[in-house]
């Protein structure tokens, strides 16, 4: 275990962690450690597609939420959360010239509160009105772009997290709930395909709006694999559903998704403290993001409440 303390001394400012004990306090610094040190210019996430790396907001995002959770690092979260206020950045992520995006106003809104910024002046941005401005009717938050509407649990889920109450929305979303109990990535689909990664973040989005979600609880932990991790709609137990899933099961299932991430963490070497995406081992592609989700299942973060 020395190497993973050494190994996140490395990469981040190591502080006291309020996490459960069990999850290890020296993996989590560990895996946030190994995060920062994928940060370009100690800024940014970046995707990289065809040879070529690509700056990723949303990544990006998803490494200030696992900062946050582990409570370390924070130069590095200063320093993304402000590239995420510049507006080059911002506009290339929440749309420009009558391009509007849902999720990313959302997730944006939420890092932004975690970080202790006002969402509703982010880089001269008001994230809150932008996002109203796009939900229907109905109460859902949708997309306003000639490619398409992509909008989905996730953004439906983010869009009540930033709001914190919204009940138009948060009918929507309790409505879109699938026979068996648990919730599907696309809505007004059939048949209604219930998925762990959209159903656990659906339920911390739930609960910030008083909704029941003991049924969508029992669904996810009946996904519950015999490694401990949770599945993906594509396959087997992985890092990024287990990660989720960790967050809002019972203490039980909690444990065993905990003992899965650790079994995935890398314990030596050059990528010592990053969680690989499965058992099939590390890949230096999937493993960020992999690594920001299992940090929020190791510590149980709840998204409504983190701060940095």
């Amino acid at each position: 275990m020395q190497k993973l303390i050494i190994a996140a001394a490395l990469g981040a400012t190591l502080v006291a962690t309020a996490v459960p004990a069990s999850a290890g306090t020296h993996r989590v610094d560990a895996a946030a450690g190994w995060l920062t040190r994928q940060m370009a210019d100690g800024e940014r996430m970046e995707t990289e597609f065809g040879g070529v790396k690509y700056p990723d907001q949303g990544l990006t995002i998803d490494a200030v939420f696992a900062f946050a959770a582990a409570r370390t690092a924070r130069e590095h979260s200063d320093r993304a959360i402000a590239w995420l206020a510049e507006p080059d950045v911002q506009g290339a992520y929440l749309g420009t010239n009558g391009e509007s995006y849902a999720g990313a106003h959302a997730k944006l809104a939420v890092a932004a509160r975690v970080k202790g910024k006002n969402p509703r002046n982010f880089g001269g941005t008001d994230l809150i009105a932008g996002l109203k401005a796009l939900q229907a009717p109905s109460g859902r938050f949708s997309d306003r772009s000639q490619f398409g509407d992509f909008s989905n649990a996730f953004t439906q889920s983010y869009a009540l997290i930033a709001l914190g109450k919204d009940i138009k929305g948060a009918d929507y979303l309790a409505n879109t709930r699938c026979p068996d109990g648990g919730f599907p990535v696309t809505f007004e689909s059939s048949p209604c395909v219930s998925d762990v990664d959209a159903t656990a973040l659906v339920v911390q989005a739930l609960r910030t709006q008083g909704k029941p979600t003991a049924n969508a609880v029992t669904w996810l932990e009946s996904r519950q694999q015999a490694d401990g991790g949770f599945p993906s709609a594509q396959g087997g137990s992985n890092a990024n559903s287990t990660g989720l899933a960790a967050q809002v099961v019972g203490a039980r299932s909690a444990a065993n998704a905990r003992d899965y991430l650790k079994s995935l963490q890398v314990c030596d070497g050059p990528e010592a403290g990053a969680i690989a995406f499965d058992a099939g081992g590390f890949n230096k592609a999937s493993a960020p993001r992999a690594t920001t989700q299992a940090v929020l299942g190791l510590t149980r973060a709840n998204l409504a409440t983190l701060r940095a």
